[in-house]
């Protein structure tokens, strides 16, 4: 039984804690999904190592996941390294923790309520009909850094209100920021951490801009800068300068890396399953959808959305949660899980689980249609984590993919070049390591 008991009388999860100080970091970096596999072959779904610095216990399964999420501010609670909590801010709610997390929440879901869904959808379609152009014109593509670029331009324009090809210099600063994120947490003159720490000051500086034109010059644009600057509170309070701008550099964040490698994997999974492809043309010929989309035609889809939950259950863009600090000493399936310890659960295992899934490494969308419903158990499909910090982006990102998907499918084809690197790295986020190498055309129908 995987339940809490109030008097923990269990032992220690089964494991190891590696060298002093650094314990097992530098094997969990040099390769996570062999570190991870390793040790669940060798202990089970819990077992305890030592990462970055601290005692932690890793979770693995559905059942793990219930525990944390039933527990995520109460016995547990959201911890960041040094170099996250430097680079998004204080204000930030990736930070925030307890009823400021939820306030906050609460006041930032207004940028992904349906009706602003609605107002991006037009917007996601004109740019994503660009750059499916641009690709057919270049005809060969290393896929990875162009969608980077895409999904970056989609973030800015929808977020802010601004083209990057207008202004080419947000890209550059917003990458350099994102490369301290992962980076030693030690900052000196040139460092990883001090170029983004610079590179934050200036994209804050840039949303100071953007917030005065917009307060001097008030316009009816329908972004999430918009939205947080309108947005209350139940008490009808308005978030800070400072609030709205640490939050739109998380959503920066949120709303483009991940939908990067998740588009990636798309393209790859599709090029590698010609049967797969031709259902979801199928899908979309019979229904008759030629014209601009909307929410409502993009529902329809059934099969296309299945291909896309499949696509997030075989390679999820971020592999394992965020730590969590245990606030008060608890028990999970038998064994103790001590005050002061850390821990975290692995989505890419937890959805890979044989218990749950038929053939868990094989690539079959028809695993989700409603006679299977492979995912009926609670918390086995995570790709968006799951509780009070599921994922707050959720239904922007599954509407982007889903339009991405639909245009790409309809209009063109493609095929993977010879001779590269398919294997995956997962840190910081999941991709192919040469990028996805690939011939890019305009199908004949």
């Amino acid at each position: 039984m995987n339940d809490i008991s109030t008097q923990p009388v269990g032992s220690l999860p089964p494991g190891r804690s590696g060298l002093p100080i650094v314990g097992e970091s530098i094997s969990y970096l040099r390769d996570p999904a062999r570190f991870i596999q390793q040790r669940q072959q060798q202990y089970g779904n819990i077992f305890k190592t030592h990462l970055f610095g601290r005692p932690t216990i890793a979770l693995i399964g559905a059942d793990a996941a219930r525990f944390l999420f039933a527990n995520e501010g109460q016995r547990l609670e959201m911890t960041n390294t040094p170099n996250f909590e430097a680079l998004l801010g204080v204000h930030s709610i990736g930070v925030k923790t307890g009823s400021a997390h939820q306030v906050l929440r609460k006041q930032l879901f207004q940028a992904f309520q349906p009706r602003a869904l609605a107002e991006y959808t037009v917007t996601m379609e004109t740019m994503t009909h660009c750059y499916l152009q641009k690709w057919e014109q270049m005809r060969e593509l290393t896929w990875y850094p162009e969608l980077k670029q895409y999904t970056l331009d989609i973030a800015y324009k929808l977020l802010v209100g601004v083209d990057t090809t207008a202004d080419e210099n947000l890209g550059t600063l917003y990458e350099t920021w994102s490369n301290g994120l992962l980076s030693i947490p030690i900052r000196f003159p040139g460092s990883k951490l001090d170029r983004a720490m610079r590179a934050r000051e200036r994209l804050l500086q840039r949303i100071d801009t953007l917030i005065d034109q917009r307060q001097h010059n008030p316009s009816t644009q329908q972004d999430a800068l918009g939205i947080l600057l309108q947005a209350q509170d139940e008490a009808g309070n308005y978030l800070s300068r400072a609030d709205v701008k640490d939050n739109i550099l998380a959503l920066l964040i949120a709303g483009h890396e991940t939908l990067t490698s998740a588009l990636t994997s798309l393209c790859l999974f599709l090029a590698q399953h010609p049967d797969v492809l031709q259902t979801a043309r199928a899908e979309q010929a019979q229904l008759g959808l030629t014209g601009t989309l909307t929410q409502e035609s993009l529902k329809q889809l059934s099969y296309l959305e299945q291909v896309l939950k499949e696509v997030l259950r075989m390679a999820p863009p971020v592999v394992r949660n965020g730590q969590r600090k245990v606030l008060e000493t608890c028990e999970f399936a038998g064994f103790v899980i001590p005050k002061g310890w850390d821990v975290f659960y692995q989505i890419q295992e937890t959805q890979q689980d044989p218990n749950v899934y038929t053939h868990p490494e094989q690539f079959d969308p028809q695993r989700f249609a409603p006679d299977r419903a492979e995912d009926k158990k609670v918390f086995s499909h995570i790709p968006f984590g799951g509780g009070i910090r599921e994922c707050l982006g959720k239904e922007f990102a599954r509407l982007e993919m889903k339009l991405f998907a639909t245009l790409l499918i309809r209009d063109y084809d493609w095929e993977l070049l010879p001779g590269q690197n398919l294997e995956r790295v997962v840190l910081p986020f999941s991709r192919p390591r040469d990028g996805l190498k690939v011939k890019f055309w305009q199908r004949q129908k």
